[in-house]
């Protein structure tokens, strides 16, 4: 079949191949079965005419031949001859001389005249008397052909119209697909509701369904899309309004160089902010372009925290805190997981630590590693999060109030969907340890 046909096309020729096919198996067996009774009823007649020409009486004084005579036109169809002691004595008008076989009993096919006969041969009692009856094997296939005409024309004759039939059966039973075509045509390009499909078969639930939920699918994607811009724009609004009220200041500082440097200062700072919070955006998308982990990487957990606290140790010394990594277990605890998405993780949650900690906080870093699972629990001496706002981690752009750490607000967001996305459980508790804020991932482990 072509690529670019029709499914009702396809179904049209493949049912009428089908339905011909079948006609034709049905034709050859009728053919052989019918072919077998006229041969066994035919046999028998000649078998009943041999029988008859066996008793009949002979005329043994005269020494001519009889000649039986033609009766009707298909007399030149059936033959028979009757030898007495080897000589014929009689015989039909077109059965010649010679004996119409060299069998002695039974049946024989033989060639007369260019023509095939069956040939019956049978002997007298007395075994001085041989009869042979034969008839064209011709007027056989003409009783089968007749009796093929009879049951198979008026079938091939209703060939073209179970054709037509068929295409008017398969186009009604194709109504529904163009419906759901026609729907889909119909749709504007927005329109991610649900397909309603009236009186939908069976066998096209599945296919509806399926699209439906990928409808769904592509509308989440949409409207998180949508919020996520809005977000965005709103919170880069912020940023971007202060870097521009400091360059006013700086630039209306005139001669007060203390001034300008202040506010020349405070405008870099606040690029920083603008830059981190698009790093934060552009890693938010990337997360959210995927459902799961793009690879099947293993990585050793215990070596990237080990990386990402040697980065964040200046900033934590910076302000007098202490930053300690300890790993417990066998050497190299492995989890099936990116490297980027895992030190972008880490690096969330232990910026935060050190963040929204005072100065001269404990933070503490610590990689478990069991027969079972891998965890790793972020702990510091901080002030915690009230039971309200430790429910809305994890929400865009979401800040607890009365700090003044800069951030973005989405920090959480990126470690809730690089969890997600690796199959990580997370928890956020007070921290039993430094009595501040204990946060643990808790991933399976590969050695089990």
């Amino acid at each position: 079949m072509g690529a670019g046909r029709s499914l009702q096309l396809r179904l049209l020729v493949l049912l009428s191949a089908s339905l011909t096919i079948v006609w034709l198996a049905v034709a050859v067996w009728t053919w052989v079965d019918a072919r077998d009774e006229v041969d066994e009823l035919m046999d028998s007649h000649l078998a009943q005419a041999a029988s008859i020409l066996v008793v009949q009486p002979l005329d043994l004084e005269d020494d001519a031949v009889a000649d039986a005579p033609a009766l009707h036109k298909y007399n030149a169809r059936v033959a028979f001859q009757v030898f007495h002691e080897g000589t014929l004595v009689m015989r039909s008008a077109n059965a010649g001389v010679e004996p119409l076989s060299d069998e002695r009993r039974g049946f024989d096919t033989v060639r007369h005249d260019g023509e095939s006969w069956r040939v019956f041969a049978a002997r007298g009692a007395e075994s001085d008397v041989q009869v042979y009856v034969g008839e064209q094997v011709d007027s056989r296939n003409d009783i089968v052909l007749a009796m093929l005409r009879g049951m198979l024309l008026p079938m091939a004759l209703a060939l073209p119209v179970l054709a037509a039939l068929l295409w008017w059966a398969v186009h009604r039973a194709l109504v529904p697909l163009r419906t759901l075509s026609h729907t889909l045509g119909q749709r504007a390009p927005d329109a991610l509701n649900p397909v309603a499909v009236p009186d939908i078969p069976t066998e096209m639930q599945p296919l509806v369904a399926e699209l439906n939920g990928l409808l769904a699918r592509i509308e989440r994607m949409v409207q998180s899309e949508r919020q996520f811009t809005a977000d965005a724009a709103h919170e880069l609004r912020t940023p971007i309004a202060a870097i521009r009220a400091q360059a006013q200041v700086a630039l209306g500082a005139g001669g007060d160089a203390a001034q300008r440097d202040l506010a020349l200062h405070t405008t870099l700072a606040g690029c920083d902010r603008a830059a981190h919070l698009v790093d934060q955006l552009l890693a938010l998308a990337r997360l959210e372009a995927g459902a799961t982990a793009p690879t099947k990487e293993s990585c050793d957990l215990r070596a990237l925290a080990q990386q990402v606290a040697a980065d964040l140790a200046p900033a934590a010394l910076a302000r007098g805190q202490d930053l300690e990594l300890d790993a417990q277990g066998d050497a190299g605890p492995s989890v099936c997981a990116p490297a980027a998405w895992l030190t972008m993780l880490l690096r969330n949650l232990v910026d935060n630590a050190l963040r929204y900690s005072p100065d001269g906080a404990r933070v503490l870093v610590r990689v478990v590693c069991t027969p079972e699972r891998v965890v790793l629990e972020v702990h510091d001496s901080g002030p915690g999060m009230a039971s309200a706002d430790l429910k809305r981690l994890g929400e865009r752009f979401f800040r607890v109030l009365g700090h003044s750490q800069p951030g973005s607000g989405l920090g959480w967001s990126i470690v809730r969907r690089i969890a997600d996305g690796t199959g990580a459980q997370v928890m956020v508790q007070p921290s039993a340890l430094l009595g501040g804020l204990q946060v643990q991932v808790e991933w399976p482990s590969l050695r089990k």
